[in-house]
């Protein structure tokens, strides 16, 4: 008999059951542990996307917004199994740092639009999360910069990784979603799941009780995504995540 069974056994039928109750809780709690994965992105989407890519080994990824390399990154736990991509922020310390710690991705300093132009970003301070191109955050911020946007087609077409298959693009730029995803030609790169933070176009909120369906299916971003051979597949805190028609059997 196994040492762990000769405890559960003690714990069931001993007189000094509480004894022995504690050791064989510690023992479960401990094999629990193996069956814990790290997450690196606030609510655990990363899990939720490895569960849909079957744990992939190897693949590629675009993290517009990409914030910080690990604390709240949805790309992190892919670079560690071997993924690659391009992360893209607007802020020009968090891509020095994803430089240091990221050397196998194309880590690039600039803003995406739908639109190449100057744009006005509405800034709150330097690392921030919530730095923004939407104007309804006009009043919000601190001051207001200009800066110049490019369209992911041209970070992609001029990438090292150009050739390569987007399995994973997530977007989480506070307010300007819509016009990232637009600047992407979708026909010709269409990748294989997109995550996207969803705040509602009327409440200007990414507050889970503002939310509800009717709403979701009801923004541009779901419009245009169903419109271009995606399907909705899941809603997780803030964030909607779809894939593309061509991987709905894999």
């Amino acid at each position: 008999m196994k040492f762990e069974e000769k405890i559960k056994q003690k714990y069931l039928y001993s007189n000094n059951q509480n004894l022995f109750k504690k050791i064989y809780f510690f023992f479960q709690r401990i094999k629990s542990y193996r069956f814990i994965k790290k997450s690196f992105s606030g609510s655990a989407q990363d899990l939720i996307i490895n569960h849909l890519f079957k744990n992939k080994k190897k693949g590629f990824y675009i993290d517009v917004g990409c914030y910080h390399p690990f604390i709240n990154n949805n790309t992190k736990l892919f670079y560690k199994k071997g993924w690659s991509g391009i992360n893209i922020d607007l802020d020009y310390h968090t891509i020095d740092f994803f430089n240091h710690v990221r050397k196998e991705d194309e880590n690039i300093h600039t803003a995406i639009s739908d639109e190449e132009t100057e744009k006005e970003l509405y800034f709150f301070h330097n690392r921030s999360a919530i730095n923004s191109l939407d104007p309804k955050r006009k009043d919000e911020a601190k001051e207001t910069k200009k800066v110049l946007t490019r369209k992911l087609d041209t970070i992609i077409e001029n990438s090292k990784f150009k050739k390569k298959k987007i399995n994973f693009l997530t977007v989480d730029v506070e307010g300007h979603e819509y016009e990232v995803i637009k600047s992407l030609n979708l026909q010709k790169y269409s990748p294989e799941i997109i995550l996207v933070e969803f705040i509602n176009e009327d409440a200007r909120s990414t507050n889970f009780i503002d939310q509800n369906l009717s709403t979701v299916v009801e923004s541009k971003i779901y419009k245009h995504l169903i419109k271009h051979d995606y399907h909705f597949i899941n809603w997780l805190h803030n964030d909607l995540i779809f894939a593309h028609n061509s991987v709905r059997n894999k």
